[in-house]
Order: C-alpha cells, then sequence, then structure tokens
C-alpha cells in the first residue's frame, strides 16, 4: 500500500497528471476503469484476486479508452510479453525515477508504446524464440494484405522502435505524413497503439529479429 500510495504523491505532483483512483487488487482496478474512465491505468504485475496480466486483459477487452503502463519489480521474459500480448501500451520497472514514472504516462496517454531499454531486449529476444517455434501466423499475415505497401513500410518501422521523426527522416516524408499513414495503420487492424502494432508485426511474420 506504502508503494502504491507513493506513487500517487509523485504523480500528482507533476504537472499535468492528476491520479483519479486506486485500486488495492485487479478485480478493484477493473471495476474503477470502468467507473472513472482514467486515460492511464498504472497497473501491477501480482496483485491479489486477479492478477496485472488478466486485469491489463479484461480492461482492453472491454473497449474502455484507458492504456495501461505495466510498472513491476519483474522484468521476466514471460511478464514482458504476456504484457503486451494482453494489451498493454508500456512496461516500465519500478525503480524508475519520478521524472520517467511521469514521463511514461504522457508516453503512453499520447498512444506511443513505452518499453524500457532492458525490457526492449527481452522482448525482442522472446519473439525471437517463438519465431523459432510457431512461426508467421497466417490469418495475421492476410491482414497485412489489407495494408498499402507505405502503410506496411511504416508497421514494419514502427515494429523497429522508430520514432514517427526517425521514420520520417528514412522514408523522405512528412512527419504528419507518417502520423497519418500510422493512424490508417491502427485502424485497418484494429489496433490500439503503436506498441500493439508492433507486436502484431512481429507475430505475423512482416518483422523477424534481426532481419526486416
Amino acid at each position: 500500500m506504502m508503494v502504491r500510495e507513493g506513487f500517487s504523491v509523485l504523480l500528482n505532483a507533476q504537472p499535468g497528471i492528476e491520479v483519479v483512483g486506486e485500486a488495492v487488487n485487479g478485480r478493484e482496478a477493473v471495476e474503477k476503469v470502468a467507473e472513472l474512465a482514467p486515460d492511464v491505468v498504472l497497473m501491477d504485475i501480482r496483485m491479489p484476486q486477479l492478477n496485472g496480466l488478466d486485469a491489463t486483459r479484461e480492461i482492453c477487452a472491454s473497449g474502455a479508452p484507458a492504456r495501461v503502463l505495466v510498472l513491476t519489480t519483474y522484468d521476466l521474459d514471460e511478464y514482458v510479453y504476456q504484457a503486451l500480448r494482453a494489451g498493454a501500451s508500456g512496461f516500465l520497472l519500478k525503480d524508475a525515477s519520478a521524472g520517467q514514472l511521469a514521463e511514461g504516462v504522457r508516453t503512453v496517454a499520447g498512444g506511443d508504446a513505452l518499453l524500457a531499454p532492458t525490457v526492449t531486449r527481452r522482448l525482442i529476444a522472446e519473439f525471437s524464440r517463438l519465431a523459432s517455434t510457431v512461426g508467421p501466423r497466417a490469418p495475421l499475415m492476410e491482414r497485412v494484405g489489407d495494408l498499402t505497401e507505405r502503410e506496411t513500410q511504416v508497421l514494419a518501422l514502427v515494429a523497429r522502435g522508430l520514432s514517427n521523426g526517425e521514420i520520417a527522416g528514412r522514408l523522405v516524408v512528412a512527419e504528419s505524413t507518417v502520423k497519418t499513414h500510422v493512424s490508417r495503420v491502427l485502424v485497418k487492424l484494429g489496433l490500439r497503439d503503436r506498441t500493439q502494432a508492433a507486436v502484431f508485426a512481429y507475430e505475423s511474420g512482416l518483422v523477424t529479429p534481426g532481419g526486416g
């Protein structure tokens, strides 16, 4: 409880951020999201009654606009991958500073991906392992076929972790054009944000770790 209250105090002290509610377990978190409709949910992995992974899955499946930022002491592969598969938009470890936490909330609220550097490396390793065991999913690749050539290029670069500005430089187009492409990709594929787009790109086989 002290940790939760500490995060609440830290975030409330940040400009432009207001903590509208707290939950003591995963079940209450799901209920609070439905009641309070927050922009961002800070979710722990290990909680009583309903763990953070299942709570994240329920919140994202409910159609709530809230984006989930997983905050935990555990950076094991299984937690990272499962959290993102459940619909989380970002992943931070609890040793993040107050400034990093606040910036993380703002980043996720804005629809961008947020993965701690150590987590990103683990995630790519997990994608590599899964790709070698299950291979690309044909139905997902069929959905990629709904994208234009340029949209497919943009999706691949998003999966590589490039920002809109970096993608614009790579493709020699305006950053606003990249934003439009990203938005269209998310709509066509029915994805919540860039994080989910990256997961989709790897799972479909469009992008392979270490490849293109």
